[in-house]
């Protein structure tokens, strides 16, 4: 499932490819015709995300919410647009640009009141311009859960997932699998500052960087990493490997129904 840096990464595109004008709106697949035939050449005027949420905003109050899920994607080309496929869920399409989302979990129109409702179920967002870590931090202190756990819980931060989880824990030597009402408060300002700074430079180069400098390949001399997510990282998908700062090798364990990654001799604390 694509992270938060993902979807704010696709509403940046969304507005610079569609922002101002009147696309043409459609439903290949059939599943959303009825919403695309009333904002057919309606003018993009504003795009949005909140953690895994993606928001297109045409005239007043009017709003589709796109949840990728597990299995959406999204592709964008240059006009003129080829014949759709018949899982093209919404294409938009103008003079010179078209887009084509597939496959998600959630493609729908709703009102101002629907959005909101969506906002206030999820927790803060690091990459939105208002962010609250303070009301995160509120939830973690009174937790027993374990940090790992509630990082993945949208509704106590938005946006983060399983990558950023897992690199940000190792990068402050915090073993996953203390409660959350065990993170002191300077952990948490600074587990929050980097997660801010990271999913920054996720939006920027539209993938996952977690390595500090002076343990990139070509600083440790070692070889760059070869997985289909790209980017370097500490423990993300390195089960049975070495870990770069010590050597231990690195352990993995379902958490949260999802793969958690950490270094047992550097995450003690």
């Amino acid at each position: 499932m694509p992270e938060g840096h993902t979807i704010h990464r696709l509403a940046s595109d969304y507005a610079d490819r569609f922002a101002g004008t009147a696309a043409r709106v459609t439903s290949p697949q059939g599943k959303f015709s009825a919403a695309a035939v009333l904002l057919d050449g309606a003018e993009l005027t504003r795009t949005e995300a909140h953690g895994k949420h993606l928001f297109l905003g045409f005239r007043d109050g009017e709003w589709v919410h796109i949840h990728l899920g597990l299995f959406g994607k999204v592709g964008f080309g240059d006009a003129p647009a080829p014949p759709p496929t018949d899982t093209v869920r919404l294409r938009l399409a103008n003079t010179t640009s078209y887009v084509d989302l597939r496959g998600p979990t959630t493609c729908a129109l709703i009102t101002d009141a629907d959005k909101r409702a969506v906002h206030d179920r999820l927790g803060p967002d690091p990459l939105r311009p208002d962010p609250d870590p303070a009301a995160a931090y509120a939830r973690i202190r009174r937790s027993r859960t374990s940090i790992a756990a509630l990082l993945m819980d949208q509704k106590v931060i938005a946006g983060v997932g399983n990558v950023y989880r897992a690199e940000v824990l190792f990068r402050h030597g915090i073993d996953p699998y203390r409660p959350g009402r065990d993170i002191s408060p300077a952990e948490w300002d600074a587990i929050w500052a980097d997660l801010a700074l990271l999913m920054r430079e996720g939006v920027r180069l539209n993938r996952i960087d977690t390595v500090r400098p002076e343990h990139t390949p070509e600083a440790m001399g070692r070889p760059p990493r070869v997985d289909d997510h790209g980017g370097e990282v500490y423990v993300y998908r390195r089960a049975t490997l070495p870990c770069h700062l010590c050597g231990t090798e690195i352990r993995t364990a379902g958490l949260a129904a999802r793969n958690l990654f950490w270094c047992p001799a550097c995450q003690k604390g």
